[in-house]
């Protein structure tokens, strides 16, 4: 199985695919889309989907993974990370692809067997899961592709 999976954000989007085969999980690609406060919300959301329907075609994914929105504090940009969610969503189906949803606890168990764990303990997990070296990536990478391993571990 090969999935696509999005850490959503609208300033920073974190997108990485992996595949699993033989029972081994394998990090085929992974970035995070980055676009400028500047420009318009919905440039913004145009960019995000463009990248994420290139990603698509260029990688031919079973499935999309998203992880849920959750925050306590800022309404507004719940609500646009939300309208990111919906795009991907939208886009994911529109490809005939199933989508599949995570809660951040729900990735931080999978990830590091312990809901209430913080961003450290993912990005140090995640290299030891995947054989990979850390390299200088991005929150937003590292938790797509912790939403990846989810995925990956949950779908039969």
């Amino acid at each position: 199985m090969r999935v696509l999976a999005f850490d959503p954000g609208y300033e920073r989007l974190g997108a990485a695919v992996l595949e699993k085969e033989n029972g081994k999980e394998t990090l085929l690609f992974s970035t995070c889309i980055r676009t400028l406060a500047k420009v318009s919300f919905e440039e913004r959301l145009k960019k995000l989907g463009g990248e994420a329907e290139a990603l698509i075609k260029e990688w031919h994914p079973n499935a999309v993974a998203l992880e849920e929105v959750f925050f306590e504090k800022n309404a507004k940009t719940a609500m646009q990370v939300a309208e990111v969610r919906g795009a991907l969503m939208y886009i994911a189906a529109a490809q005939n692809l199933k989508v599949h949803h995570y809660t951040p606890g729900e990735v931080k168990v999978a990830v590091t067997g312990y809901g209430g764990s913080d961003k450290k303990a993912i990005a140090a997990m995640v290299p030891k899961l995947l054989r990979i070296s850390l390299g200088k990536r991005l929150d937003d990478e590292l938790d797509a592709i912790a939403v990846g391993i989810t995925c990956l571990a949950s779908v039969r």
